[in-house]
C-alpha cells in the first residue's frame, strides 16, 4: 500500500459535479474529459506500482514548491539510495518524436514530458538542499496506456513504453534497498511539504452560480439524477445502484461544501439541493445526528464538529 495514498484532485471533482449539473461548451467538455483520462492513467500506474515487494516507500501525487516555483510529481517511490519519480501519461493513438519534439499523427506540437520531468528533477535537487536530503534522484516518464504508439521512439531517452512497464516494475523490485528512519523522515517531510490545493488546479473551472446549477439527487455510481426514495433508501432507475438517504445526504451536503465554501449549511439549502427527500424533516435529522448546529430556529446553520 502506498505511504501517501493518491486521492481524486479536488479540480476533478468539482469538473465531476459541474459536469452533472451544467452544460459544459466544447472546450469544457474537452478540458474534463483530459483531466479524467490524466487521473484515470496515474490509478493504472498505482495498480502496477502496488505489486513491488522490494523495501520502499511509495509516493503518489505531490504537489510541492521550492524558491517560489511549484512542481508536481506523479509517483514517486523512495529506494534506500534513489530517489525516483515518474512522469504518467496516459496518451492514446499515434504520436511522433522529431527534432526533440513530442508531436499528434497530425503534426501538432504538445508538451514534451521529458521537459517536464527535467524541470521537475531541478526543482527537487533545489529542494532537497534546502532540506539537507542527500538522494540520489532518478526520473522517468511513462506511458501507461496500451493503445499508444510512438513513432522514432528514441531509445536514449528515460521513458517507458506500455510494453515495457512489466520489466519496469521487475527493475524496480530487484533494487537494493533497505529503508531507515532517514527514507521515513524525507517522505514525512515531503507529505508535510504537499500542497493539497494545487497552484494548477482551478485556472480552467467553468465560471459558475448556485442558482443555475441543476438540482436533484445523483446516483453515486452512474451520475443519473432519475434517483427515487423508497424505505428510506435512494434508488436508481438507470443502473440500480441502491443507496442509504443518510448516505446520500452526505454526499450532497460536501458537494456544496466543495463547489461553494462560505455558504452556510442549512437544512432548506440542502434540501433544495437534495431535490427528492420527502421532508425537511429527514434532512434536519440526519444534519444534528452529523454536524454541530450553531443558532437556532430558521436561522441556524451547520458546520463540521
Amino acid at each position: 500500500m502506498a505511504y501517501k495514498p493518491r486521492s481524486v484532485p479536488e479540480e476533478l471533482k468539482v469538473l465531476r459535479i459541474l459536469n452533472n449539473r451544467m452544460d459544459f461548451t466544447s472546450e469544457q467538455q474537452k478540458y474534463y474529459l483530459y483531466k479524467e483520462k490524466g487521473f484515470e492513467g496515474e490509478v493504472r500506474f498505482d495498480l502496477l506500482e502496488e505489486q513491488l515487494q522490494s523495501d520502499c516507500l511509495i509516493l503518489n501525487d505531490l504537489n510541492l514548491e521550492v524558491n517560489n516555483t511549484s512542481f508536481q510529481l506523479d509517483t514517486s517511490i523512495i529506494f534506500q539510495d534513489t530517489f525516483y519519480f515518474f512522469e504518467v501519461k496516459n496518451y492514446e493513438g499515434d504520436y511522433c518524436y522529431r527534432e526533440e519534439r513530442f508531436e499528434t499523427n497530425f503534426g501538432k506540437i504538445i508538451k514534451n514530458p521529458l521537459d517536464q520531468i527535467k524541470r521537475s528533477n531541478s526543482l527537487l535537487l533545489q529542494l532537497f538542499q534546502v532540506l539537507g536530503f542527500s538522494q540520489t534522484i532518478d526520473a522517468c516518464v511513462v506511458f501507461v496506456n496500451p493503445e499508444f504508439f510512438l513513432y522514432q521512439a528514441p531509445i536514449d531517452k528515460p521513458i517507458f513504453y506500455p510494453p515495457q512497464l512489466k520489466q519496469l516494475m521487475r527493475k524496480l523490485d530487484n533494487e537494493p534497498s533497505k529503508l531507515t528512519n532517514r527514507h521515513k523522515r524525507i517522505a514525512d517531510k515531503l507529505i508535510s511539504l504537499h500542497q493539497v490545493k494545487s497552484p494548477y488546479s482551478h485556472t480552467k473551472i467553468p465560471t459558475y452560480d448556485y442558482e443555475r446549477l441543476r438540482k436533484g439527487f445523483t446516483c453515486s455510481k452512474c451520475n443519473s439524477f432519475l434517483c427515487s426514495i423508497t424505505s428510506g433508501k435512494l434508488v436508481c432507475a438507470d443502473c440500480g445502484q441502491v443507496e442509504i438517504v443518510e448516505s446520500a445526504v452526505l454526499r450532497s451536503v460536501g458537494e456544496i461544501k466543495l463547489l461553494f465554501p462560505d455558504k452556510r449549511i442549512t437544512t432548506n439549502c440542502v434540501y433544495e439541493w437534495c431535490g427528492v427527500v420527502e421532508s425537511k424533516k429527514v434532512i434536519n435529522r440526519i444534519l444534528i445526528k452529523r454536524f454541530s448546529r450553531i443558532g437556532h430556529g430558521k436561522f441556524s446553520y451547520y458546520v463540521d464538529k
